[in-house]
């Protein structure tokens, strides 16, 4: 989240703000099995995307007050000479 963020920093040169953002990446962040199980189609399938697209609109217009200042995951991996 905290890339797509960075990324929509640069939305006045790419026009790619938090809203088109979530639309292109809802879809893949959001999966929904039951899009896919039951093959829904048109306006069915629209709506699901849009509410997914809504939620990642809202995460990552939000993400220090969810995730905080905290990083991601460890800069070292153990067994690489690193430490935990």
């Amino acid at each position: 989240m905290r890339h797509l963020l960075h990324m929509a920093s640069y939305s006045s040169q790419t026009n790619m703000h938090a809203r088109n953002l979530a639309i292109v990446w809802a879809p893949n962040l959001l999966r929904s099995k039951d899009i896919e199980a039951t093959g829904f189609n048109g306006t069915a399938a629209f709506m699901e995307v849009r509410v997914q697209s809504i939620v990642v609109e809202f995460i990552l217009t939000h993400v220090e007050q969810l995730f905080g200042d905290a990083p991601l995951r460890s800069t070292s991996w153990p067994g690489r000479g690193g430490t935990q």
